[in-house]
């Protein structure tokens, strides 16, 4: 252990604090010192798993000196009550998406950060893919020309039981879709959401939205995030990015890395989920923390992606096109 680690704390200690957990080990200069979750049975589990301390209370681990960041890794509704705690705490603070479940929230998160001088990044995991990375410095250096049109798609099939226990898909997915979309093609200016559920019998609760955007670049976009079905065709969409420009194309997929056993919510492993949270994790670490570089994406970019999930919402409650300021 060197003086340079960063330590670790996990607010929370459910499923993607197993993924995070991998992530941690595969950074040098990180290590995870405890955890604590709201259940502890569960955080006396994980921190066995994890070989690290069991805390009692959140408090008690903000408070711990041998952690200089917190990872917020609960419930959304949650994170804002977390984060404030780690910062006000002098952490260094990753929040899990969705990030919070308002705009306000978002705001108020940004402006503790701004208070408190630390960094707050929001766990917008998918642009650390080094395909997406690669993809936007095309975009970047006007090597595709201009922006015609974008897609962002999530096919993947995931059962009632597993559904419950998530937001629904335009507050689960839609998320990825949208912060990914704005990192690669800029913001959103005009929104149209439809959504609708196909296979849920227990749960009122949609299963797949579709949403139509134009760009402030004049641009337009579809985004798509299903629970309902797998795509099961011979170049699925199970989760694909593309660009195309009038110089050329951008693409990204998930199905070229992809192993036979089961992961957390879905019936294959795509091997580069895990990579896009430990490159995320790492560039929090080495690069925002020890060195001082901004998030790639950062609490305005969430304000943004949450501004146009409530556009996306309110354009399929009330049937409209809405306008995002």
């Amino acid at each position: 252990m060197s003086s340079q680690d960063v330590g670790i704390g996990f607010i929370g200690a459910g499923e993607v604090s197993i993924l995070h957990g991998k992530a941690i080990r595969e950074i040098p200069s990180a290590r995870l010192v405890g955890l604590w979750n709201r259940t502890t049975e569960t955080a006396l589990r994980r921190a066995k798993e994890e070989g690290c301390k069991a805390y009692k209370t959140p408090e008690e681990l903000v408070g711990d000196s041998d952690i200089q960041a917190v990872f917020v890794l609960t419930n959304l509704e949650t994170h804002l009550q977390f984060a404030k705690l780690a910062m006000e705490a002098g952490k260094h603070v990753l929040v899990e998406k969705p990030l919070c479940a308002s705009v306000p929230e978002i705001e108020e998160m940004k402006a503790c950060a701004t208070k408190t001088g630390l960094v707050c990044m929001p766990g917008h995991n998918m642009i650390h893919e080094d395909g997406i990375v690669r993809a936007r410095k095309l975009i970047e250096n006007g090597r595709l020309g201009k922006i015609v049109s974008a897609y962002v798609m999530y096919n993947i099939h995931h059962s009632e039981e597993r559904a419950s226990t998530l937001p629904g898909v335009v507050r689960h997915i839609l998320t990825h879709n949208l912060y990914t979309l704005m990192y690669l093609v800029g913001r959103p200016k005009r929104i149209s959401g439809f959504m609708a559920n196909r296979h849920y019998e227990q749960i009122d609760q949609e299963d797949i939205a579709l949403v139509n955007i134009e760009l402030e670049n004049g641009g337009l976009a579809h985004l798509c995030a299903s629970f309902a079905a797998d795509d099961l065709s011979v170049a699925p969409w199970t989760f694909t990015v593309k660009v195309i420009g009038t110089e050329g194309t951008t693409h990204y997929s998930y199905n070229d890395w992809v192993e036979a056993g089961h992961g957390i919510s879905h019936s294959r492993t795509y091997t580069a989920y895990q990579e896009t949270i430990t490159n995320e994790d790492g560039f929090f670490v080495e690069q925002c923390i020890l060195n001082g570089a901004p998030p790639p994406s950062d609490l305005e970019d969430a304000i943004w992606a949450q501004k146009a999930t409530e556009a996306v919402e309110r354009s399929i409650a009330e049937g409209i096109t809405v306008q995002i300021a």
